[in-house]
């Protein structure tokens, strides 16, 4: 467990080919990120043993080292001072950084080349328009569900109004954001990017009529406005590439703004509109038609999309479910993966008595765990150990089937927001049978889940070889090491 962050950064700095090696430094939810020069020089060894470090990751674009929840944060801090106070001591000339980034660049864009296929990387890149909107997304969805419990048990009448606009108003906005995001990905001017996907969200557009329907304001959702964003973007280029210097200040930003948003009212918010309302259809009818099959499959196949990083893209779909039908059916069903891993720990935890270390990873661990978040579990636990993975998966289908079945009796789960899950989903939950019995079908499936990762780990998820015997197989006795009282002389 990590207690000093300047002293881990400092651990860290060398082990990754000091501070020349590092191009871009950046941190999730769980992450260090860091864009590395020379790939070669980092120990990884020699990392993975560092106290408070859980697992590293490589994602073809970034060396990702995974520190937990919370701590992330105040390494990646100290790791930013640390390489400052370098520069400035070795009185770096201006374009060295600018120097070592275009060269990162090169030698992670022939790695993504070599190793990357067209679908995990086009996958990446929506995931990385959304992660910097997961700490809003968090705040905003526990706010949101501490002012639906107000309004539930008709407490604090005066203050719930105020809690209740302040994660509407994000919400209201995240086209913009999205935008932005978009842009920033994809190469085009930021702040282009959202200016063009704001309109999707402008009440002023129930004046504009497409395809015979007259538009709605937020009509697409995020959807619509990635599609907008990554059209500016594309017009941006062009226009960048064709116009001499004089024209492109005046005209580039005039036509990026134009075409894009023409296209936008006149036909993608008219189809962005129709593409979410068919996925809430979809959602809907896999889990009533096939909830507890649907379940077990989505369950037990999401902790290898966490361990790979891109269960990020799929909060555009939570997202537009929330948009369409007020919460997203998806994400407590999901959530029963990190039960499955949480019950897989403690199946390590109870077995492996004789490593001190691995227990203490897990301990610190575990209550990220059962608040949902999986990674320093599976980085720290169960990848490293192998079959614990496996099982852990097996835990999060029981718990997906348990909550899919309820679905196709007419029990619906679902959360909210987006952002927290765990026993943190529950304050979030919402269903058509209320929230009494939303949180008890999601509590049953968190259950499922521990008891089957705990009981598949416990009997199937450990090699002979890493249980230590605590008797002698011969005798049946105790060995001389755990008998109570004195230990036997050690020979002279």
């Amino acid at each position: 467990m990590i207690k000093d962050p300047h002293s881990t950064a400092a651990a860290l700095l060398p082990l990754v080919g000091g501070p020349a090696n590092v191009t871009s430094v950046a941190h999730c939810v769980t992450r260090l990120r860091l864009g590395l020069a020379d790939r070669s020089r980092v120990d990884d060894e020699a990392l993975r043993a560092l106290p408070g470090v859980l697992g590293v990751v490589e994602d073809g674009e970034s060396y990702q080292v995974v520190l937990g929840p919370g701590i992330v944060g105040r390494v990646t801090e100290a790791f930013e001072a640390l390489l400052a106070a370098d520069a400035q001591a070795h009185h770096a000339p201006p374009g060295t950084a600018d120097a070592l980034a275009r060269r990162g660049a090169e030698l992670r864009a022939r790695q993504k080349a070599r190793n990357a296929t067209p679908l995990k990387t086009a996958l990446r890149r929506v995931a990385n328009i959304f992660v910097p909107l997961i700490p809003a997304l968090i705040g905003c969805g526990i706010v949101a569900g501490l002012a639906g419990l107000l309004t539930n048990l008709r407490w604090l009448p005066g203050l719930t109004p105020a809690l209740t606009a302040l994660p509407a108003a994000f919400m209201a906005l995240i086209a913009v954001f999205v935008g932005h995001n978009t842009a920033k990905e994809f190469g085009g001017t930021p702040v282009l990017g959202g200016a063009v996907a704001a309109v999707v969200v402008y009440p002023g557009v129930t004046k504009v009529t497409a395809f015979g329907v007259v538009l709605a304001p937020g009509q697409g959702g995020v959807l619509g406005a990635l599609a907008a964003a990554l059209l500016a973007t594309r017009v941006e280029k062009w226009c960048r590439a064709r116009l001499p210097g004089t024209l492109d200040v005046l005209l580039t930003p005039a036509l990026t703004v134009l075409v894009p948003g023409l296209v936008t009212l006149y036909a993608l918010m008219y189809a962005a509109g129709e593409a979410a309302t068919a996925i809430g259809t979809a959602a809907n009818w896999l889990l009533t038609t096939t909830g507890a099959l649907a379940g077990l499959v989505l369950g037990g196949l999401f902790l290898p999309l966490v361990m790979l990083g891109l269960h990020q893209a799929l909060i555009p779909i939570h997202t537009t479910l929330i948009e369409q039908q007020g919460h997203t059916v998806l994400l407590p069903i999901l959530a029963m993966a990190g039960a499955g891993q949480v019950g897989a720990a403690a199946a390590v935890y109870v077995r492996l008595r004789h490593d001190t270390s691995l227990r203490t990873t897990i301990r610190s661990a575990l209550p990220a765990g059962l608040l949902g978040v999986g990674e320093p579990l599976i980085y720290g636990v169960s990848l490293p150990l192998g079959r614990p993975f496996l099982t852990a998966c097996v835990g999060g289908a029981a718990g997906g089937a348990f909550v899919g079945l309820f679905a196709m009796l007419g029990t619906d789960v679902g959360a909210a927001a987006i952002g927290p899950s765990g026993w943190a989903l529950f304050p979030l939950l919402a269903g058509g049978g209320g929230w009494a019995v939303t949180a008890g079908v999601y509590g049953g499936g968190l259950l499922t889940g521990y008891a089957a990762g705990f009981l598949a780990t416990f009997f199937f998820g450990l090699p002979d070889g890493a249980v230590r015997p605590v008797c002698d197989p011969e005798k049946h006795e105790p060995r001389p090491a755990d008998r109570p009282g004195p230990r036997p002389a050690s020979p002279r």
